[in-house]
């Protein structure tokens, strides 16, 4: 496996070098780089350090492993593809994401999977492993978040607004959320015999990457948020 001394290079000549490493290759000395393996495939990239905004964007297949922190806009707008982060997560990770996997050992900031949509046969996912800030799942259109609340579950897994303009998709959060405020135009409620088995199918790859018991993260409560309208905007625009 090729390794890459980040040092010195700015985004483009780092990824210049990844592209020319093959399919496999170790980042290392990475400090705040942006826009890193953008639009790729096919590659399998271990980033040392901490990389700046927008990696993987565009992505198209491969996987990228932080084994620490990463900054903003993680997966903007991904179309297929894995992005474990085993640390913290900026704000607007999966911002649009249409494709892929993003995993996320500790706590996402503000706006997490923001604008997220599926299409036919391509349904992203984001599993969070600690909590997420304020504005969760904003403007939501598709695809499947998960909020485990795994580090301090004596605390709200989410911040403040979850779900704000959300339309489709689907979320589940590892609390019964009895202290959660949700927008109208959403439906929280206790995750059903049929939403559990459709979680595990999700969390099974997160739990094996991370070392955690499935059936012990399975054990608490879950609660799952769905849109009610299919016009969230309906009543801001139009009288009663």
């Amino acid at each position: 496996m090729v390794t890459i001394n980040a040092v010195g290079l700015d985004h483009k000549a780092l990824n210049e070098a990844i592209r020319a490493a093959g399919g496999e290759c170790a980042v290392e000395g990475c400090c705040g780089q942006r826009f890193i393996a953008a639009g790729m495939s096919g590659k399998n990239v271990t980033v040392g350090g901490t990389p700046g905004n927008a990696l993987g964007a565009y992505l198209n297949g491969g996987t990228l492993t932080v084994p620490g922190n990463a900054q903003d806009a993680v997966g903007d707008t991904m179309n297929a593809g894995e992005i474990v982060i085993r640390g913290n997560v900026g704000d607007a990770a999966g911002y649009a994401m249409r494709g892929g996997k993003i995993y996320v050992g500790g706590n996402a900031g503000y706006r997490a999977g923001i604008h997220m949509k599926a299409y036919q046969d391509k349904v992203p996912v984001m599993i969070v492993g600690g909590k997420a800030g304020s504005f969760l799942g904003e403007y939501q259109a598709g695809g499947v978040i998960v909020v485990l609340n795994l580090k301090m579950p004596d605390e709200l897994c989410v911040g403040d607004f979850p779900c704000t303009g959300m339309h489709g998709g689907k979320m589940f959060l590892r609390s019964d959320c009895a202290d959660v405020k949700f927008p109208e135009q959403v439906t929280p409620r206790p995750a059903s015999e049929d939403d559990m088995a459709e979680l595990r199918g999700y969390i099974g790859e997160y739990c094996a990457l991370f070392g955690l018991d499935i059936d012990e993260v399975l054990a608490a409560p879950f609660t799952v948020v769905t849109p009610d309208s299919s016009n969230p905007y309906r009543q801001m625009y139009v009288p009663n």
